[in-house]
Order: C-alpha cells, then sequence, then structure tokens
C-alpha cells in the first residue's frame, strides 16, 4: 500500500536549513493500523503529509497504492487524493455556515458527474457508519468536541477512500471522546480493511494499532508489533 525510500526532507530557514526528515524508510501493507510516534518536531506529520500528497519538496521516492507521488501531475494528484484518501485532523476544519450533512457532503464539490441523490446518500451512509445520522441537519456549532471529530471523520469517508490518515485526531478531546474516536478508527479498520495511519502523542492509543512506528529526529527509530 505505502512504499517510502530514503525519504529526507530539509526546510531553509534564511542562512541555516532545518533538515526534518533524514532518510526514512517505511513499507505499510493494506488493511494495516499503523501509529506513528514521537516527540513535536520528530518529522511525524511532515512524513504523514508526504504519504498523503499534501508535500511534494522532499527527496526519495514515495509510492502510495501503486502512485508515485512526485510523478503525477496537479491535477492527477487532487484527483487521486479524493478518490483514495481520507484526512482527519487536530482541528475539526468544519464550515459553520453549513450543516453537519452539507459538511459531509463538500468532498463532493471535487467530484464533478455526482447526482444530488448519490450525494446525499454517501454522506448519509458516512455518518450512519460513524453513529450520529440523526445530527444530519444539526449546526457543527452545537455538537461537542467528540461529535465534530465525528463529522470529520465521516467526511473522511465520503469518498469510500482505501487509507485514512489521522493527525493527532484526538489532540482536541477528553479521554472518553478521544477512546470514542479510537474505537471507530478500529472499527473501520477491522470491518472495513481500511488502512489507517495515526500520528499519536499518546503511547496507550498507539499501543491499541497493530504497529508503532516511533520517529526521532528525522528518523524511524523503532518499529514494533503492538
Amino acid at each position: 500500500m505505502i512504499e517510502l525510500r530514503d525519504i529526507r526532507k530539509t526546510y531553509d530557514r534564511g542562512a541555516a536549513a532545518n533538515a526534518v526528515l533524514r532518510g526514512v524508510d517505511l513499507s505499510v501493507q493494506a488493511g494495516e493500523f499503523v501509529s506513528l510516534v514521537g516527540a513535536s518536531g520528530s518529522g511525524k506529520t511532515t512524513l504523514l503529509n508526504i504519504i498523503g500528497g499534501l508535500d511534494r519538496d522532499f527527496t526519495g521516492t514515495a509510492t502510495v497504492d501503486g502512485a508515485d507521488i512526485q510523478r503525477m501531475s496537479d491535477r492527477a494528484l487532487s484527483r487521486f487524493r479524493n478518490r483514495t484518501l481520507g484526512f482527519v485532523f487536530q482541528a475539526f476544519n468544519l464550515l459553520p455556515h453549513l450543516t453537519v450533512r452539507e459538511n459531509v457532503e463538500f468532498p463532493a464539490w471535487f467530484r464533478p458527474g455526482m447526482g444530488r441523490r448519490e450525494v446525499r446518500s454517501c454522506a448519509e451512509r458516512s455518518l450512519d457508519q460513524v453513529g450520529i445520522l440523526h445530527k444530519a441537519d444539526a449546526s457543527p456549532n452545537h455538537l461537542s468536541g467528540g461529535e465534530k471529530q465525528r463529522v470529520a471523520i465521516a467526511r473522511a469517508l465520503f469518498g469510500s477512500p482505501r487509507l485514512l490518515l489521522a493527525d493527532e485526531p484526538t489532540g482536541n478531546l477528553d479521554s472518553v471522546s478521544g477512546q470514542q474516536v479510537m474505537d471507530l478508527f478500529l472499527a473501520l479498520n477491522r470491518e472495513r480493511a481500511l488502512t489507517v495511519i495515526l500520528v499519536t502523542h499518546d503511547d496507550r492509543l498507539a499501543a491499541m494499532t497493530q504497529r508503532t512506528v516511533r520517529v526521532a529526529d528525522g528518523l524511524v527509530v523503532q518499529e514494533g508489533r503492538t
């Protein structure tokens, strides 16, 4: 599913250069649930952005679901992200002027050709999968943090992705809501064979995944089954 080879990423900051990734090799099989752990600034989020095609300013080779991230045109990459990947972030990134259903339907704007009935059906299916269909007509402003993150996950699932990338998805949640979100990821991985990569600072959550990859100073320093 994912093959990263000798991934290097440097940020130029004036006269200084900051090497964030210094030769990362990583393989993830289809259907795996992998956690990326490490201190702030270790390179976890940068690595996730490269896998998701959000950052192509790197050296090395990144192949995701058979596609070479660096060789695709911008248009092909946008289509690939829309149809293959789902993103969930610490900030829910919901649009407050739209209803819950309309937030989940938002990816359809980048999928020309979908009829209105199909769009609504896909949105409601995704909301049902995360257990929040009953809030479809509500405003995000009236939801709890855990409910907002469920809506964000439903939006990520709208296009039936093969890979879900989650960057600190429980960071803004209390422990109970965070566990509920983690249980949802585990169920999606188990029941749909969805490949999931989770960036987290929480070793307790990482221990629930199938494999933990520890990143430090831009390198993979440890991998292990959990």
